[in-house]
């Protein structure tokens, strides 16, 4: 008799679980570290945590949690509606942005259809894309970043979906506007362009750009945003998509029922407001971009200058060099992220923490480093 697992698509047995960020537990309870003593910069994180006005909403909705969320996440919708100055109805909201991502990905592909995205994109398109039973069509990236002319290229009649992380995780990499909207004027009209802003409040003033504007010039636009990374709300997953209506209206039909739960819908309501938490947020990153980015030329390390709230760094020149180097500084109390996963063995990203915790990453990588290259 068959075993039931093997009952199983073989293209969902053949997905490989995304693997997040180490959490400090499991390094103290693996290595026997003071808890005290450990620095996490794994996971791109907000290092001040989250704001006061998200507290307090969240200590009120926490008075009425035996009631359902709000389904339709009505205050919420409104509160976005109005900042990106669209209809409600063009509002998706998510379990955090990945969760809009693998909505997107289910209203659009099935077997036989293909999406588009960059080699050294984030992890999710691959695995949305998969779980559809769909393919993945990878274009190489120039200089860690997309090749927008390669996408076109790549772009066929079974397309159906283009992801495009600005700025791109893992590489920290950033393309312009003008270079975003030459390629939405090129792209099929019958295929979706994603466009993943999960790190869009980090970039300068000059680099900034409303992309959500766009979605009425392009009604195969997508822009998805996070509420985990700058405002803080990483613990409670609550993102959203601003597209056409006609777009929203699909993914709402594959959306889990009550998707973002109540404390997430009232955390974001609030956050949304707080500007000054948000700008504390961007000074503090900045700040600690420059801390890393200016310890890491002192070491003499390759690194990808980064729009984001985290910075990739070469670790070695072996495939085993960054998860050697990882492991020491994970001895050493700091926690960073190998990137094997994506391709780039030899590479670790590092989030920007605190003040303090960029120098402990500091202080601890020429170690961890000589460590590596002595075993």
């Amino acid at each position: 008799m068959q075993k039931l697992t093997e009952q199983s698509p073989e293209f969902i047995r053949a997905i490989a679980p995304y693997k997040a960020g180490k959490p400090v537990s499991d390094v103290v309870r693996e290595l026997g570290l003071d808890p005290n003593t450990v620095v996490k910069l794994a996971s791109n994180e907000n290092p001040l945590g989250l704001g006061e006005k998200a507290k307090a909403a969240i200590a009120q909705a926490a008075m009425d949690l035996g009631r359902y969320p709000d389904a339709n996440g009505f205050a919420l919708k409104a509160k976005l509606a109005t900042r990106h100055g669209v209809k409600s109805e063009q509002i998706t909201l998510g379990n955090g942005s990945n969760d809009v991502l693998e909505l997107a990905a289910k209203a659009f592909l099935t077997q036989g259809t293909n999406a588009v995205f960059s080699q050294y994109a984030f992890a999710v398109y691959p695995l949305a894309t998969q779980g559809c039973g769909a393919e993945s069509k990878v274009v190489p990236a120039v200089c860690f970043t997309h090749d927008l002319d390669g996408f076109l290229n790549a772009i066929d009649s079974q397309t159906r979906v283009v992801f495009i992380a600005n700025p791109n995780n893992p590489t920290g990499t950033f393309l312009p506007q003008e270079k975003l909207l030459a390629f939405l004027k090129q792209v099929p009209s019958n295929v979706l362009v994603v466009l993943d802003e999960a790190y869009n409040e980090f970039l300068k003033p000059e680099d900034q750009y409303d992309s959500t504007q766009w979605v009425a010039q392009f009604p195969n636009l997508l822009v998805s945003r996070s509420f985990s990374k700058a405002y803080g709300l990483a613990g409670l997953r609550v993102g959203y998509a601003v597209s056409s209506a006609e777009v929203a209206d699909l993914m709402n039909r594959v959306r889990q029922p009550f998707n973002v739960n109540s404390l997430a819908l009232a955390a974001a309501e609030a956050a949304i407001d707080d500007v000054e938490f948000l700008q504390q947020t961007y000074e503090v990153n900045l700040k600690g971009l420059e801390q890393i980015e200016s310890g890491l030329k002192f070491l003499g390390l390759e690194y990808v200058p980064s729009y984001g709230n985290f910075v990739l760094f070469k670790a070695g020149n072996t495939d085993d060099a960054g998860i050697k180097v990882f492991d020491a500084l994970q001895r050493l109390g700091v926690i960073v992220r190998p990137v094997n996963g994506y391709g780039l063995p030899q590479w670790l990203r590092v989030s920007v923490g605190l003040p303090h915790e960029n120098e402990a990453f500091l202080v601890a990588l020429p170690k961890a480093l000589a460590s590596a290259q002595a075993s």
